[in-house]
C-alpha cells in the first residue's frame, strides 16, 4: 500500500490546460485589428491586383509578367487605371478581414474546447487550424462577395462605373442579389483554401521556429528576432495561400466578367475549368504569389502590432513542444 502511495507522490502532475476566456472587448479588438490590417494591405496591393486580374481575364495579356502587364495598362489607360477598384477593395477587406481574424480566434477556441484536453488539442491541432480557418472564412465571405464582385467589374470592364458606390448600385440594380452573389461559390473555393494556407502554414512555421527554444529564450528574444520569425512565417504562408487558391481565383474573375455558359454555378465552374485547362487555371500565379506573400506577411505583422496597441491578449496557442513528443 505504501509503495502505491509513493508511486502516486512521485508521478508528475500535468498542469491544467488553460483556455483563455476572451471577452467581448477582446473579440472587438481582434475584429478591429483584423479589419485594419486587411484593408491597409489589400488597399496597398490594388495596383498589383489590377494587373493580376487583367492577366486572368484578358487573352492579350495572358502571357505577360507583372511588370510588362503594368506597363501596358499605364501606357494605354494612364497611371490612375492601376487604382481601379480601390474603393470596393478597401471596404470589402475591412469587413472581411475583421470577421476572418476575429472568427479564427473564436472558432479555434471552440474546437480546442471540443477536443477537451491539451494532449488531444495538440494531437488534432491540424484539424483545429483547418476547421477554424474554414468556418471563419465562410462567414467572412458573406460580407466580402458583393464588394468583390463590384471590384472585378470595375477592373475587368472599363467605364463600368466611376467607383464603389456607383458600381455597387449598378450591379444591384441590373442584376439584383443573384448578381451580387454570383461569385459566392467560387469565392468560397478561393478564400477557404487561401485562409487554410494563411493560418495553418503560419501556425506551423511559428511552431517550427519555437519548438527547440526554452521558455527563457522565447521571453528574451529581441524585437528583430520576433519580427524576422513573423515576416518569414507570413511570406511562406502567403506562398501556400496563393498556390492553393489560384485556380478558384482565376474562375472567380471569369465568372464576374460574365464568361462561361448558362446553368448552375457548379456547371459553369466545371466548364470554365475544362476550357482553361491546368495551365490556364494558374495563369498569373507568379504575380499573385508576390502579391499574396506581401499581403499575408504584412497582415500578420500589422495584426500583432495593432493588437498590442489595443491591449488585446495573445491568441490561443496549441503548438507541439519537443518535450511533448513521445
Amino acid at each position: 500500500m505504501s509503495n502505491l502511495a509513493d508511486k502516486r507522490e512521485r508521478s508528475p502532475v500535468k498542469a491544467p490546460f488553460v483556455i483563455p476566456q476572451f471577452t467581448a472587448k477582446d473579440y472587438s479588438s481582434f475584429f478591429l485589428a483584423g479589419a485594419l490590417c486587411c484593408t491597409v494591405t489589400h488597399g496597398g496591393m490594388t495596383p498589383i491586383d489590377v494587373v493580376k486580374t487583367r492577366i486572368q481575364v484578358d487573352p492579350d495579356m495572358a502571357r505577360m509578367s507583372l511588370l510588362s502587364g503594368g506597363r501596358r495598362i499605364v501606357a494605354q489607360e494612364g497611371p490612375a487605371a492601376l487604382l481601379t477598384g480601390f474603393g470596393p477593395t478597401a471596404v470589402g477587406y475591412l469587413v472581411q478581414g475583421g470577421a476572418k481574424f476575429a472568427g479564427y480566434e473564436f472558432w479555434k477556441k471552440q474546437f480546442v474546447q471540443i477536443a477537451g484536453d491539451q494532449e488531444s488539442a495538440v494531437k488534432y491541432r491540424t484539424a483545429i487550424y483547418l476547421g477554424a480557418s474554414s468556418v471563419a472564412e465562410f462567414f467572412a465571405d458573406i460580407l466580402l462577395t458583393p464588394l468583390e464582385a463590384t471590384r472585378i467589374r470595375l477592373v475587368s470592364q472599363r467605364h463600368y462605373a466611376t467607383g464603389l458606390m456607383t458600381g455597387f448600385a449598378r450591379l444591384a440594380r441590373e442584376e439584383g442579389v443573384s448578381g451580387l452573389y454570383a461569385g459566392f461559390l467560387p469565392i468560397l473555393c478561393k478564400q477557404i483554401p487561401y485562409a487554410i494556407g494563411q493560418f495553418t502554414v503560419n501556425e506551423f512555421c511559428h511552431e517550427l521556429a519555437f519548438r527547440n527554444m526554452s521558455e527563457e529564450t522565447k521571453r528574451s528574444l529581441s524585437g528583430t528576432a520576433k519580427f524576422s520569425i513573423s515576416l518569414g512565417s507570413g511570406i511562406i504562408a502567403g506562398f501556400a495561400a496563393a498556390i492553393l487558391s489560384q485556380p478558384a481565383d482565376t474562375l472567380l474573375s471569369q465568372i464576374n466578367k460574365g464568361h462561361g455558359p448558362e446553368g448552375s454555378m457548379a456547371y459553369r465552374l466545371v466548364t470554365l475549368a475544362k476550357q482553361a485547362g491546368f495551365r490556364g487555371l494558374f495563369a498569373g500565379l507568379g504575380p499573385r504569389m508576390v502579391m499574396t506573400a506581401g499581403l499575408v506577411s504584412g497582415q500578420f505583422l500589422l495584426y500583432g502590432a495593432i493588437k498590442d496597441a489595443l491591449g488585446a491578449p495573445p491568441g490561443l496557442e496549441i503548438h507541439k513542444e519537443t518535450s511533448a513528443v513521445a
